[in-house]
This record gives C-alpha cells, sequence and structure tokens, in this order.
C-alpha cells in the first residue's frame, strides 16, 4: 500500500514499501477534481460555458452528486483541474460569480495527499512496517544557521558544518529509512541553505530537493493563540514533526497508523493534522461512500428558535456543585465515551436532527427537538470507532506482552481524542458536516442522565460530592442501607443504554475551592487511589504546563503528607523543607524553569511582563518567538523589568530569584491545603510563627 505520497513538477510520485524494498511510482496524467452547483437565479448553463472557458481547466461534466447528507442527488458540474495548484484558483473564481450562495463550490480545501489517495481509491495504511530515524537539532544550533552539532537517533554527531552534513546524509542513505522524525521540520532549510553555502553534495530525500508545503502561521481557537510551524517536504519520505504533531505526542506509531486506517490520510499529513481534521477526514470518506460532497464553505443555517428554545437550548453539561473538603472511600462512576454513544444511541446527527417528516415530535428532551427515525450518517461513523475502542481496551486487559500493550495503548488513545472532539465539533462554526443543534441537544441528552443516574445512586445509599458531564463521585450516606455500586452501575447502564463504569475507588479525595472564594472548581481535585500507591492530580498546578519541576514535585510532596497526616501544621513542616531548600540556594536553576505560551507579538505588549523580558532575551540571542509559541525562562531577579528580570533556559542560569518562587510555592501548598481549611494566610502565619528549620531540609 502506498504510504507516502509527492508532487513533483506536476507528476505524482506514490511511495510503498514492499517485501523486497520501496517502490515508487509516477503518475503523469492526473487531474483533481472540484464540484459546483448552481442556486437562486444562477444559470446552470452559463456556468458550464464559462468553467470550460478557463485555462486551468481541463474538462467539465455534468453529474449526479448530493451536496448534503440532506439532500437526494442532484445536478452539479464535475470540473477537471489541470493541475493541483490551480484549485483554488479555479474555486475562487467561480465564487465571485452572481450573487452570494449562487455559485457553490465543493471538495476544494482538501489536503494534497488525502485528495489523491480520495480521488485515486488509494488505501495509505502500509502493509509492511515503517522503518524510522530520529533527528534533533538544538535551538541555538538551528538559530545561528551553522549546524555544528545534532543527533541521529541516539548519537551525538559533530564536527565542522561540512563533516556533519556528509556525516548525516550517508547514515539516511545507509539507514533508508522510511520514515524521519524531526524535532522540528525547519532544520530541513537550514541543512540545505548550509550545503548550498558550503556547495556540498547533500540529501535526505530519496530523491534530491526539498519542498515547503506551508509556511509557518499564527491562528486563535477558542480564544487561544497557537503557532503552526512551517511545514517541508522530503521525496520518498515522511516528515513527522515532533514540534508539530500532537496524535503522534499523544498516542504512537500504531495509534497514528490506526488513524490512517480510518481517516485515509497518509501519516505525514495526519501526524500535523488536528483532531477534528483527522475527524473531517473520517466523515469525508463515509460521504464519498453516499455520494456526498464537501462544501468549501459552510451554507447550513441555524433553524429558528423560539426565545423559550434558545434559553433552554444554549447551556453546557450537567454539573453538581464540588463538595469542597477532603472526603474519606470515594468512588468514582464514569460513562463509557459518553458523547459518542448518545450519539450512536439516539440518532444525533446533522440531516436527522429537526427532520421536517417528523416535526413537531419532542424527542430531545427539555428542549424539544425532532430526531428522524431513519439512521443518520454521524452514528454509521462514530459506532465503528466506539466499538474499536471497546474491543481493545478488553484486548488490554488481558494480554501479558508489553509490546502489544503498547501497541494497543497507543490505538486506544487514538480512537479517544477523536471521539472526545466529535461532540465539540458538531458546534464548530467551521466544521464541514456541524450542526450547532447536534451540540445542544446532545448536552440535553447528556444532562438527563447525569440527573437520571443521581436519582438512583441517592435512592440506594450513596452521596454524590461532585459530578460533571460524564463524572459521578459518591461516597456512602452514613446509617443507611447501600446497594453495591456494582449493582447500581449494571441497572444505570440498562436504563441509559450507556455503559457506567466504576472507574476508581479513592481512599480520600479533596475537592479544592476556588482562590477568591469557597465555592468548589469544577475541575480542580487530588485524591489517593485505594490499595495503590498512586495520586490522581487534576487542575492544580503539578498538572499545569507553566509550572516549573521543583514547583510539582513540592506540591506532590505536599499531597503524601496530606496522605499521611491529615494535619494541615504537618503539612507546611513539609512545605518548610522545600521553601529552606529554595531560601538556601540549593535548587538546580533548571528546576525552576517557566514555559509560557506568549499570545502577541513582543512590541505588541504594553506591560513588562516576566513573558515580555523573555522574548527580549530571546530576540537578542536570535531565538524568535512568534505568538502560540512558548518562551522558558527561571525568574533571576522579579525587582527589575527590563531583560534581567529573567534568564532563558538555554542560557542555562546559574542564580534564581528565591523570594518569587516562595510565593509559587505558597501557592502550590495553596490548593492542597485549602480543601482542609487552611488559605495563604494561615500558611503564612504558621511559617513565621516556627523558626526552626526542619533537619530534613539538609538531607
Amino acid at each position: 500500500m502506498v504510504y507516502k505520497i509527492d508532487y513533483v513538477d506536476g507528476d505524482v510520485l506514490t511511495w510503498s514499501v514492499t517485501e523486497t524494498g520501496v517502490n515508487c511510482e509516477v503518475d503523469e496524467s492526473y487531474t483533481p477534481t472540484i464540484y459546483v452547483s448552481v442556486h437562486g437565479d444562477g444559470e446552470f448553463s452559463t456556468a458550464r460555458a464559462a468553467l470550460r472557458d478557463l485555462p486551468a481547466v481541463a474538462g467539465v461534466a455534468v453529474v449526479d452528486r448530493r451536496v448534503s447528507f440532506r439532500h437526494d442527488p442532484e445536478r452539479v458540474l464535475r470540473v477537471d483541474v489541470t493541475d493541483l495548484t490551480a484549485v483554488d484558483s479555479v474555486a475562487r473564481t467561480v465564487s465571485k460569480w452572481g450573487s452570494p450562495g449562487e455559485y457553490r463550490c465543493y471538495n476544494v480545501d482538501f489536503s494534497r495527499e488525502f485528495r489523491y489517495c480520495l480521488e485515486a481509491g488509494i488505501d495509505p495504511l502500509p502493509e509492511h512496517e515503517l522503518s524510522r530515524m530520529r533527528i534533533a537539532i538544538a535551538e541555538t544550533e538551528l538559530a545561528s544557521g551553522t549546524v555544528t552539532e545534532l543527533t541521529i537517533d541516539d548519537e551525538t554527531v559533530t564536527g565542522s558544518g561540512a563533516d556533519v552534513l556528509a556525516t548525516l546524509s550517508a547514515r539516511v542513505e545507509r539507514a533508508d529509512p522510511d520514515v524521519l522524525f524531526l524535532n522540528t521540520s525547519d532544520l530541513v532549510p537550514v541543512l540545505f541553505g548550509q550545503a548550498e553555502r558550503l556547495d556540498v553534495a547533500f540529501q535526505l530525500g530519496r530523491r534530491p530537493g526539498w519542498q515547503q508545503l506551508a509556511g509557518e502561521s499564527t491562528y486563535e481557537s477558542y480564544g487561544r493563540v497557537g503557532h503552526s510551524p512551517a511545514r517541508y517536504n522530503l521525496p520518498g519520505r515522511a516528515i513527522i514533526d515532533g514540534s508539530n504533531t500532537f496524535m503522534w505526542n499523544q498516542t504512537n506509531l500504531d495509534g497514528c497508523l490506526y488513524l490512517v486506517k480510518r481517516s485515509g490520510k497518509p501519516l505525514q499529513e495526519l501526524a500535523w493534522s488536528s483532531i477534528g481534521n483527522v475527524l473531517t477526514g473520517i466523515q469525508i470518506r463515509e460521504g464519498r461512500e453516499r455520494d456526498v460532497l464537501v462544501p468549501w464553505h459552510s451554507w447550513r443555517h441555524e433553524r429558528f428558535k423560539t426565545m423559550r428554545q434558545l434559553r433552554d437550548a444554549d447551556r453546557g453539561g450537567f454539573t453538581f456543585a464540588p463538595d469542597v473538603g477532603l472526603h474519606e472511600n470515594v468512588h468514582e462512576l464514569d460513562f463509557s465515551s459518553l458523547y459518542p454513544n448518545i450519539i450512536v444511541t439516539r440518532n444525533v446527527s446533522p440531516e436527522k436532527i429537526r427532520c421536517e417528516c417528523h416535526a413537531g415530535r419532542e424527542d430531545v428532551p427539555g428542549i424539544g427537538y425532532s430526531i428522524c427515525d431513519e439512521r443518520g450518517y454521524l452514528p454509521d461513523v462514530l459506532e465503528p470507532l466506539i466499538e474499536d475502542r471497546e474491543g481493545i481496551k478488553a484486548e488490554i486487559c488481558g494480554t501479558e506482552n508489553d509490546d502489544r500493550r503498547d501497541e494497543l495503548a497507543g490505538q486506544s488513545s487514538a480512537i479517544k481524542w477523536i471521539l472526545v472532539s466529535c461532540f465539540g465539533y458538531q458546534g464548530f462554526s467551521n466544521a464541514k458536516f456541524g450542526r450547532i443543534e447536534c451540540h445542544e441537544a446532545i448536552n440535553a441528552f447528556a444532562r438527563e442522565i447525569l440527573l437520571e443516574t443521581k436519582a438512583v445512586l441517592e435512592a440506594n445509599g450513596w452521596r454524590i460530592v461532585h459530578g460533571i458531564v460524564d463524572s459521578v463521585w459518591v461516597t456512602p450516606i452514613e446509617g443507611e442501607e447501600r446497594t453495591p455500586l456494582s449493582e447500581l452501575a449494571t441497572r444505570i447502564s440498562a436504563q441509559v443504554e450507556i455503559r457506567l463504569e466504576h472507574e476508581a475507588h479513592y481512599d480520600w479525595i479533596a475537592f479544592v475551592p476556588l482562590r477568591d472564594s469557597d465555592a468548589g472548581a469544577l475541575t480542580k481535585y487530588f485524591g489517593k487511589v485505594a490499595g495503590e500507591d498512586e495520586y490522581k492530580y487534576r487542575g492544580i498546578e503539578c498538572r499545569q504546563r507553566s509550572t516549573p519541576s521543583y514547583i510539582d514535585e513540592a506540591q506532590k510532596a505536599l499531597i503524601r503528607a496530606v496522605d499521611e497526616h491529615r494535619d494541615p501544621e504537618a503539612v507546611c513542616e513539609e512545605l518548610r523543607s522545600w521553601i529552606d531548600r529554595l531560601e538556601r540556594g540549593a535548587v538546580d536553576p533548571s528546576e525552576l524553569v517557566i514555559t509560557n505560551r506568549v499570545s502577541k507579538n513582543r512590541e505588541e505588549y504594553t506591560q513588562s511582563t516576566r513573558s515580555v523580558a523573555a522574548l527580549e532575551r530571546a530576540a537578542e540571542l536570535g531565538l524568535a518567538r512568534s505568538p502560540g509559541q512558548s518562551v522558558s525562562y527561571v525568574v533571576v531577579d522579579d525587582a527589575k523589568k527590563s531583560r534581567e528580570r529573567v534568564a532563558l533556559a538555554v542560557e542555562k542560569p546559574t542564580e534564581y530569584d528565591s523570594e518569587f518562587y516562595r510565593v509559587s510555592l505558597i501557592r502550590g501548598a495553596e490548593s492542597v491545603l485549602s480543601p482542609l481549611g487552611w488559605r495563604e494566610k494561615h500558611i503564612e502565619r504558621f511559617l513565621s510563627g516556627h523558626d526552626e528549620r526542619s533537619l530534613e531540609s539538609f538531607l
């Protein structure tokens, strides 16, 4: 099977791994295809004639296709475009004809390898194992523009610029890897640029040269600024960019290959794709089987709602306010893939919700939307994923082979991320096949399910101490007869048609209050797993990306002290030892590195923050940072407002501002102690009232 596709001088090169080696085939006749539908006052024959006159169009034909899952087949224009680079220009030309919406384009914005696989009927899942090579380069080397040191797999290579290039080229040629895992794909242009300056032969792909597929960009998603690195291509080898691969980082090769199979996206594209992009690929393949075209721009209009419907529908998942404090003997119960299972069991699909054939019927609780009895496409997309994950999880429990367990775990994780995203995708404005009414209906069903679950549990001797969306935490009600949770889980599963699982039993669990209120924070808690030397942490500092490793370890030590003593003073004694090490300068500054994502360009900031100081230092060293990228630094003198306030992690600082990190430690301690009733003022009062030093801090 083809695992890599290249476009070179208008030809398509397909690469496959066979028993005898790597095979390359050339397709010189490929022409990509888009479709055009005509609406309103638009003229079908006029559009057909105008398309034929465009130089970039190779052919026009009239075919029957469905322009959405809701529509029956209708006449549309199939437009074969001369080459891949002309697809956007032809589509933009058509979009300018007539009034908005008269001429609509379909199958336009496909990624290039995915498009070829779809149109040529190619399965991109390799039949044989792919060989891999890792290449890593330090950020400072990359910034200098002259590479004299890099790492190939586990070996560090050093030397002159020419020597490093020669060594790398020889190693790649000898190993002939199918996949190159790069810690940053920016090393591709840097290495080739170095080879050109030094006038030395250099090759990374299976053929000479390289391509830039896309430039770097900044984007905003759900209020967060992100950064997408530039993407590059090497003939015959798949590139995995470690700085731009969510799926690989969250799963493994086996998980990625599972999604290659499901989505039809070749490995290189799959690696840089977002979860929503992969889910869209899966849905596009389902649509093609049903002759459904993929809209370039969405023309789905939200159906009319009354004010009452808007009020009832515009709500999220159900949450129970957490009972702040430390609770003993707590059980966590989770619904297995709740939202995806709601879609499958309730037939929630964009083309079936609020259908005309069942208008007036109230199928969705609390909202009154109707749902067609005819099976929708979305349940057909998700049900195989749910079934696969259930089977994989069962096999994980039954296997003793570590390699097989890792393979299965990667596949399970890959499916999990797709299932997690399928709900939010329905409310995403740019989703090709989303619909806001589906999003609202899924939430409505979930709220009803959680309320039913609460009623059954409380009627059978269990008190809910927290519940959020698809999980509940319960503890026995004192003095009441209790039905075993296993029996209740079976009863509830049958009642709601979705399996309720016993996720964990905790010796104790603590729910953290908000910093400025006694109300519970919905997603901040920690606890000790019963019968295990294992703790669970959610939402607190040790789970936050920006937290230095020293603060992380300190907070976990404080939680262990809670487990041992249940006494705020004993926890503060543990805290004192961590503060003392800090104040004595006994902490390695590498343990105090803070990593923050920047949201703007350096010159756009109006306040002199630590991140701005770090950006200024980075600019000095040639380590430019774009919005959405991260900057790592150690605070060395927080009293200053200049770039001297911090030192970058790559500068390997030898000092730090102990008072600044003391404040961070106290903040982490407050998260641990606030469920026991101690806030920052209580902690500071205890510390200031005891001058003796703990012997433990000197060990």
